[in-house]
């Protein structure tokens, strides 16, 4: 699966609708147009979860039939769209966080089995051609029954074919008790039980309907009858032997639509911070990380998404509840993020290099790549020092800042060669 993925890839053998999702001929047997139902359903435990599916789905809207289904807790990902709303319950995302937060499994049986008879009434009633999931680990099961094709959206470093096989040490209960040099070595040792314990509750749900269970977590986040990498090969390489109906479709890209602050076009010059921890960054490190920027001599711009009543420290920082951040991280100079694919992505498609303060897996796992890239620093948000804050800093702007800067906007070109939309429809289409 070198450079882009083909398009096209076999579905699974047990769908029972092929004949009629195959595409229409006219009567010389050329291809025709066909417009699809299209059904996404976003596990709103996210910020990103919901904003990707929103994204996707209004790239489609001009050539097929659209809805979103989702939980309201993300409602600002469908400011300044019109697309079709439809509700579909998920767990608090605060819920998720904790056991995230505490390396438990993500989910349990019975939440799961609440999941699936959920979706299969919302796909009964809908009766979408395609359901394309964002961790909606679920889908794989009720998709499966009611017999729609199921294309999943993931990440591919979480794919079982990655081309990077060692997992980072996450922030979790074990870490923090323990440090993480202590942590390390016995996190190294579990993970692989910890990844089989982890695809228990979907395991035991699935097998419950006639269906097989998976070897680990990774297959449960990845498994679908197409499975959509959000992501470039050159940034998150597969092996080689990644099986043909798995597809990287390119980042996607998110900001929100809103309009600029006033303090926006009065800001000092400088160097200058685009600062936002997100969705599920540890927003308690904000006034250390505005010390530091001071101490740097940095301006920042920060995004607090409304979880924190954070004070702006001086005339050098900026604060809102949201910012457009397409627009802040191409004016920064650098960004400061949770290291979620979703504000790194962001970030890098402007050409802009990222400090990640990582806690969860899926950040370690997403700037382990940029770092490899050279267009950012990985630091720890669970034990990050003030030391360690201030030395970061002093990379993005100094003698290193240059390389930094052409590693993001190499990074940003290969972003650029992926049309996403035009990928995505034609998987939709050929569906």
């Amino acid at each position: 699966m070198g450079g882009r993925a083909a398009i096209g890839g076999s579905l699974s053998a047990d769908r029972r609708r092929t004949d009629a999702l195959r595409p229409v001929r006219s009567r010389r047997g050329r291809l025709m147009s066909t417009r699809r139902r299209v059904l996404f359903a976003a596990e709103a435990v996210s910020l990103a979860h919901v904003a990707r599916p929103v994204v996707l789905a209004s790239g489609l809207a001009a050539h097929h039939e659209v809805s979103v289904a989702s939980a309201p807790a993300f409602d600002l990902c469908f400011r300044g769209t019109d697309l079709r709303r439809l509700g579909l319950e998920s767990i608090p995302a605060k819920l998720f966080l904790d056991r995230l937060a505490a390396g438990a499994p993500l989910y349990t049986r019975t939440e799961l089995e609440r999941y699936v008879e959920a979706d299969i009434a919302l796909l009964q009633r809908e009766r979408p051609d395609v359901v394309i999931g964002d961790f909606r680990l679920s889908l794989s099961v009720s998709a499966r029954l009611v017999g729609i094709p199921y294309f999943a959206l993931c990440n591919a470093h979480w794919s079982p074919w990655s081309a990077h096989s060692r997992f980072p040490l996450p922030d979790i209960t074990l870490t923090r008790v323990l440090g993480p040099a202590l942590a390390e070595p016995i996190f190294r040792l579990a993970q692989p039980l910890a990844f089989r314990l982890h695809a228990g509750p979907l395991n035991a749900v699935r097998r419950k309907h006639g269906l097989s269970g998976f070897p680990d977590v990774r297959h449960a986040y990845t498994d679908g009858d197409l499975t959509l990498y959000a992501d470039t090969p050159g940034l998150v390489p597969v092996r080689p032997d990644c099986p043909p109906n798995h597809h990287f479709i390119g980042p996607i890209i998110w900001s929100p639509s809103m309009p600029l602050p006033d303090w926006w076009t009065s800001m000092p010059s400088g160097p200058l911070a685009y600062v936002t921890l997100g969705s599920t960054g540890r927003v308690d490190l904000l006034p250390e990380v505005f010390r530091a920027l001071a101490d740097v001599q940095v301006n920042a711009m920060t995004a607090t998404a409304g979880r924190s009543d954070v004070a702006s420290p001086g005339p050098h920082c900026f604060v809102a509840d949201y910012l457009p951040g397409l627009e802040a991280a191409a004016r920064a100079d650098f960004v400061i993020c949770n290291g979620g694919s979703a504000t790194v992505y962001q970030a890098l498609s402007t050409g802009t290099p990222v400090i990640g303060l990582c806690s969860n897996m899926d950040q370690f796992l997403t700037m382990s790549r940029v770092v490899d890239a050279g267009a950012g620093i990985s630091l720890r948000a669970g034990n990050v020092s003030y030391e360690q804050l201030r030395t970061a800093l002093r990379r993005m702007v100094g003698d290193e800042a240059a390389d930094f800067r052409r590693a993001a906007e190499a990074v940003q070109q290969d972003f650029a060669s992926f049309n996403t939309r035009s990928i995505l429809n034609a998987l939709v289409a050929s569906a």
